[in-house]
């Protein structure tokens, strides 16, 4: 083989080469499920907000439509852990009439990925006794773990309970 052919050939390769790469390189960007965006901290906050505006409905279902169908509720005022849709509506049944306000004191919110995200902090959450109109606030710790199913971000686990020392 002269020299001539030979650097034909190392010509040849190399732009194969190349061109195949490039084919892979593209064909890995492409392949997959496409991911969105992680949301900001004050996409996440604003779930919140949601759920609190849902509690000033009174209406337990527009409550436990912001859970998911298997999410856990361990709540502030039960001692019964909730695990389905019927459970978290009858714990909402029972809770709402105190017209619940919640109020963010401490929040802390960690956006794991385009699909997960976890508030994690304290409330205020101010009951009226359905029976005096008297108010009392209650101080607690949350979290709120979030999942976006369908396009639509839920809470798979709320954990709420009374501050210890409070």
């Amino acid at each position: 083989m002269t020299r001539r052919s030979m650097s034909k050939r190392a010509a040849v390769v190399t732009v194969t080469t190349v061109l195949a790469l490039g084919t892979l390189g593209t064909v890995a960007a492409t392949a997959g499920p496409q991911h969105d965006a992680k949301p900001s901290k004050k996409q996440i906050a604003a779930l919140f907000d949601g759920w609190n505006a849902a509690l000033q409905t009174g209406d337990p279902r527009k409550v436990a439509n912001r859970y998911a169908p298997d999410a856990v509720l361990l709540p502030t005022v039960s001692n019964e852990i909730r695990t389905d849709r019927a459970e978290i509506v009858d714990y909402f049944e029972h809770f709402l009439p105190n017209k619940p306000v919640a109020k963010k004191v401490e929040t802390y919110i960690n956006v794991l990925d385009s699909d997960s995200a976890i508030d994690a902090g304290a409330y205020d959450i101010t009951l009226t006794d359905p029976k005096t109109g008297k108010k009392r606030v209650v101080e607690a710790r949350y979290t709120y773990e979030y999942e976006k199913r369908g396009g639509k971000w839920l809470i798979v686990n709320h954990h709420s309970s009374v501050m210890p020392e409070g």
